[in-house]
């Protein structure tokens, strides 16, 4: 039979907040891949429980070369633990590529809910949280930046993203400058740690506060866009939504599909005014 592999989730500050089946799972696998060891042993020590299995580090730089090694680890009947440094693996973390490769051998995969930076985030927000989608980061160029904004600016669910504090000013001035500098979000900062923060206000407000320098994790929450309905969204703009997309990489099908359904009309429309705007020249 194979083994298992187990996603577990990590305190994203406090430790108090580990799911008691987290140390259970720690003493108990056959493998702890770590994106970090030197944080799992700090967590291990503060959990009061000491791994019997192999621990391996499991990271960016060689997540590509250690995913078969887990994998023929998993199909020979081990159980492999994967934790990340903080939240979940796979968001925004290591574990995507050893989950996908484990299905694709007939892996069972299970998981330890723990805490989540997103999720928390959203919850403290005080913005809508019955529809939202995960953007995770944004690129660092600013060119790159803007036009992954521009993608989602008629997106109305709200809009969650990992930023770094160092970056955290340009991207919100880049938010206000695609979103409108009084489109309300909310940047959260060291969730459930001691200098825990929740900045609530217009994204050109917050880019303003960012300036003077912002340290620790950072989330950021943006609300989504009005609902100002399919009457407000001329032909220009729709073949504008529709570039901005072919230009990040999408077929041009895929790219009228998603404007269409964003934009709450018909595909034929905008397929219409791009072969409009193509015949004439712009």
């Amino acid at each position: 039979m194979t083994g298992t592999l187990v996603l577990a989730g990590t305190p994203i500050g406090d430790v108090q907040d580990a799911p008691p089946r987290l140390a259970v799972e720690l003493a108990g696998a056959d493998v702890v891949a770590a994106e970090d060891t030197r944080r799992l042993r700090r967590l291990t020590q503060a959990l009061g429980v000491a791994p019997a299995g192999r621990v391996v580090s499991y990271f960016e730089g060689n997540e590509s070369a250690r995913t078969p090694e887990l994998v023929e680890e998993l199909v020979g009947g081990a159980r492999v633990l994967l934790v990340t440094d903080a939240g979940m693996p796979s968001v925004s973390d290591p574990g995507y590529r050893l989950v996908a490769a484990a299905v694709e051998r007939g892996v069972r995969v299970t998981a330890v809910p723990g805490p989540s930076a997103v999720l928390t985030a959203l919850a403290l927000s005080g913005l809508p949280v019955d529809r939202f989608c995960f953007e995770g980061f944004l690129p660092r160029k600013a060119g790159e930046r803007l036009t992954r904004l521009r993608e989602v600016a008629g997106e109305r669910r709200t809009l969650v993203y990992f930023e770094a504090p160092h970056r955290l000013d340009d991207t919100l001035a880049a938010m206000a400058e695609v979103f409108g500098a009084d489109r309300r979000a909310a940047v959260c900062r060291e969730l459930t740690k001691t200098y825990e923060e929740v900045r609530r206000g217009g994204l050109g407000e917050l880019a303003a506060w960012a300036g003077e320098g912002v340290r620790g994790e950072i989330t950021v929450v943006v609300e989504g866009a009005p609902d100002t309905g399919p009457e407000e969204i001329g032909a220009e703009e729709l073949v504008r939504r529709v570039r901005v997309r072919e230009e990040a990489g999408e077929r041009r099908k895929e790219a009228i599909a998603a404007v269409a359904a964003q934009a709450g009309v018909p595909k034929r429309e905008v397929f219409d005014a791009v072969v409009a705007a193509k015949n004439a020249g712009s």
